[in-house]
């Protein structure tokens, strides 16, 4: 759960020499994510950027339907079969931060994903790997878990936006370069 740096293939877009619609991009985002070397390294497309940004926004900080911190424990799982170590650590440690279950998402990580967890984050845990690694073979049936558990349709078309934006953000950032692992961590 500690930091994970990551290293573009591509040399990141400098404020020095960005466009004025790179510049309007990157000052449409959030301050961190503008010195970020990921969003410098997406500016190069300041028109995806944009978009990517309002899907992103619209998907884990919208007010109604699956809590966030599920859409986080959801987009970490997602990370963990997809091998995106930079946003495994990301979602992970948002997960922690928001439900204060340290423990629960250690196990996740340590243990891999079929560790022991209570009924509604094991049904999301599950349904976010198997979507991930095979939505093809996905069936109505991969929802009686989540309804058990007791998600709401808004809930599961929640969690299936956040499934799905993450199938393509962790491929967007392994494809743009690689996670750089601490020392420590390896």
């Amino acid at each position: 759960m500690q930091e994970v740096g990551w290293e573009p293939r591509l040399p990141p877009v400098d404020a020095e020499t960005a466009t004025p619609a790179q510049l309007a991009a990157l000052e449409a985002c959030p301050p961190a994510q503008r010195r970020s070397t990921y969003f410098r390294t997406l500016v190069h497309d300041p028109a995806s950027l944009g978009e990517r940004g309002a899907l992103f926004t619209s998907v884990m900080y919208a007010p109604r339907g699956l809590p966030r911190a599920e859409r986080e424990l959801a987009t970490a799982a997602v990370s963990i079969v997809n091998g995106c170590v930079y946003c495994t650590s990301v979602h992970a440690r948002r997960y922690v931060e928001l439900t204060k279950q340290e423990d629960a998402m250690r196990r996740l990580l340590e243990e891999g994903l079929d560790t022991p967890l209570d009924p509604r984050p094991r049904a999301i845990v599950d349904f976010a790997a198997k979507m991930t690694a095979a939505p093809g073979e996905a069936t109505a049936a991969d929802l009686a878990p989540l309804r058990a558990a007791g998600l709401t349709d808004l809930e599961v078309l929640d969690l299936i936006h956040a499934i799905a934006m993450f199938a393509n953000a962790n491929r967007l950032m392994q494809s743009l370069g690689k996670s750089v692992v601490p020392a420590e961590v390896e």
